[in-house]
């Protein structure tokens, strides 16, 4: 009986080996070494995230203005129907996984009432000064299980001490109030936007302590500027992160405003950068960021959003999605109902993976060892991917489907937590009529996720070819779709 059950595995292990190659049963192939920088787990989780709103809301709301000068009256914020629990359920409903609200912009209005401003909800006519906007919001975010973050802009136009020594230390307890208060932050955004140049105002900003406060009061926090250090901005507020885009930065010399990396840099990353900064694109669903009666008919278009989230997710970057709430406090019904086609839009596009009844071949499997597997690109688990051999720099899997199947969009992703190594990749089909491969796509960067879109084609074979890796390629994920037609 014994000797049946041992020739059994053996065969097992011997007839699954594609292209000759055998792949061992035993999990005593040691797994990859990372590559360059690497996510913490932190920012694995926050990448994971994917797409998620961004809420700015303030006096601006009110008085049409983009950038408040704090001298605003702040009786002019007076929201009349207030609902965080809408905005939470809003977005929800619209697939995304937290909400960062701009608790300060650079009026230095502050959305709780603040002991360190005479500019804040206490002083406005909403709820005769008794209200606080993060705390409801932080609770609807609990409620309807999203992250919660917050903006907040170290520009204050309106605080007596800004352009001073003494204002650092006044934004770090202005931090500190927040940070401690409201529970769990997931992301910290800054800008670097600095004073009124022409009056003289300018402020040498304490990143040091504005980074350490953060991470006192909230050591899980990813931290948004143009230079990270847990995120970068994308260079633009189109929506479009670059064709390339590697998740590392050259930081050290570097700052937010006017001190960061050229635009071109901060799409594109450092291809040998020491930090991992990965992009954050953020957008707005209208012209502008703050909410004006006159935008109610120029939400983006469905199509558009379409196109932006695959110009951002679609290039490894996350999606930060502004919606403003109106007057009311309310999220517009037009923001709303965009969203919601949005929503549709994108569960269409990525409805079936029709890859699910692929076989997959390779010759590159990293020491014949079935933990590394090619079939693990199929599975959902995470933490499981196909690897190759540390010699390998170019590498291919060749997909047979069941019949020829139209599509005109791939997916692919590495384990980034290893790093991210592809710089040139294609996918091609099999011409069976020239015995030859066609390109049908091809990209440079990897990183979490890729998708190319492409002219529909049908076609049984087709091939992931890795031209060019930096270090031997690490892949977690492919999927194969036919997206609906967006007019």
């Amino acid at each position: 009986m014994r000797n049946n059950l041992f020739t059994a595995l053996w065969l097992y292990c011997v007839m699954i080996a594609p292209f000759g190659l055998l792949l061992s049963c035993s999990d005593s192939v040691m797994p990859p070494e990372p590559y360059g920088a690497v996510p913490t787990e932190n920012q694995l989780k926050w990448q994971q995230m994917e797409y998620y709103m961004f809420v700015h809301f303030g006096p601006n709301t009110f008085t049409d203005m983009e950038w408040g000068d704090g001298k605003e009256d702040p009786t002019v914020f007076n929201p009349s129907a207030l609902d965080c629990r809408q905005w939470a359920a809003t977005a929800q409903a619209a697939g995304m996984k937290g909400i960062i609200i701009t608790a300060k912009h650079h009026d230095g209005f502050c959305l709780w009432p603040s002991r360190y401003s005479a500019h804040t909800v206490r002083e406005s006519g909403w709820k005769d000064g008794k209200g606080d906007v993060l705390k409801e919001l932080s609770d609807a975010c609990r409620e309807y299980g999203l992250a919660f973050g917050v903006y907040l802009s170290p520009w204050d136009r309106n605080h007596s001490a800004y352009g001073t020594p003494e204002y650092n230390q006044v934004f770090a307890n202005t931090l500190t109030e927040v940070l401690s208060n409201y529970g769990t932050v997931f992301e910290q955004w800054f800008d670097g936007a600095n004073g009124d140049a022409e009056k003289g105002k300018r402020q040498e900003y304490d990143w040091e302590l504005f980074h350490n406060t953060v991470y006192t009061h909230q050591p899980h926090a990813v931290i948004f500027s143009d230079v990270g250090p847990g995120c970068r901005w994308i260079g633009n507020e189109r929506g479009i992160a670059g064709e390339t885009n590697w998740s590392r930065l050259n930081i050290d010399g570097f700052e937010p405003g006017l001190g960061a990396p050229p635009v071109d840099t901060l799409n594109t990353g450092n291809v040998y950068g020491k930090a991992w900064a990965p992009a954050e694109t953020d957008v707005s669903i209208r012209p502008g960021w703050f909410y004006s009666p006159q935008t109610d008919d120029k939400v983006k278009s469905v199509s558009h959003l379409v196109d932006i989230y695959h110009t951002s997710v679609g290039r490894n970057s996350n999606l930060l999605l502004n919606v403003p709430p109106n007057r009311e406090g309310r999220i517009h019904p037009n923001d709303s109902t965009r969203l919601m086609e949005f929503k549709r839009a994108m569960d269409a596009c990525f409805a079936r993976n029709l890859l699910d009844k692929a076989t997959l071949r390779t010759p590159d499997t990293r020491g014949g060892s079935r933990k590394y597997a090619v079939e693990h690109v199929l599975n959902e688990d995470y933490n499981s991917y196909w690897a190759t051999n540390d010699s390998a720099h170019t590498a291919r899997i060749e997909i047979t489907l069941p019949q020829a199947v139209a599509f005109n969009c791939f997916l692919v992703q590495e384990y980034i937590p290893l790093g991210q190594r592809v710089s040139h990749f294609t996918l091609e089909s099999w011409d069976e009529s020239t015995d030859q491969w066609n390109i049908v796509a091809e990209g440079s960067t990897i990183g979490y996720k890729r998708i190319l879109r492409f002219p529909r084609v049908t076609v049984q074979k087709l091939r992931l070819h890795i031209l060019r890796s930096l270090a031997s390629p690490v892949i977690n994920r492919i999927g194969l779709y036919d997206a609906p037609d967006i007019r």
